[in-house]
């Protein structure tokens, strides 16, 4: 069976824009990739697991915050490399300015020995919808599309 993801897509309005927010992988691979890099936060099942609960469990994780309310179920989508990917989007707001991700330990650089730790996520935005979708992976853009179909369209009317 292919690995399965859970993640929490956060959507606020601001100036009646829909804005929604994104997170940038950690590490130096990804230190100077920009668009097309960014993420929903999400992270992988356990096995067993409930896709919600993971998705609430993994925004925890790797933001250190708490989210609760109406959690709208988005369509799953494969990416390319198999991985079945479940996103939840919720209207709700939060600041920026004290979130901290995980660390997770890396050979660096390369074939060194030497281990550094790294953050799973080094960046966290609340952008623009059209922003979002140039920052966003390739393949995570139908879940911003879909909450712009959701809640009729880029504006809250």
């Amino acid at each position: 069976m292919k690995k399965q993801s859970a993640g929490i897509l956060p959507y606020k309005f601001v100036k009646k824009q829909l804005h929604v927010f994104i997170a940038h992988p950690g590490g130096p691979f990804y230190r100077r990739k920009d668009n097309g890099f960014w993420t929903i936060v999400k992270g992988e099942m356990d096995a067993g697991e409930e896709p919600l609960a993971a998705a609430i469990r993994e925004f925890k994780e790797e933001t250190n915050l708490e989210i609760d309310g109406e959690f709208i179920q988005l369509t799953s989508r494969r990416q390319k490399s198999g991985k079945l990917v479940h996103v939840w989007a919720i209207e709700t707001d939060f600041s920026t300015d004290n979130i901290q991700s995980t660390t997770f330990p890396m050979e660096w650089p390369p074939k060194s020995g030497k281990m550094i730790d790294v953050p799973e996520l080094d960046k966290f935005e609340w952008f623009d919808a059209a922003t979002a979708m140039d920052k966003l992976l390739p393949a995570q853009v139908g879940f911003v599309e879909e909450v712009m179909g959701m809640v009729g369209g880029k504006n809250r009317t």
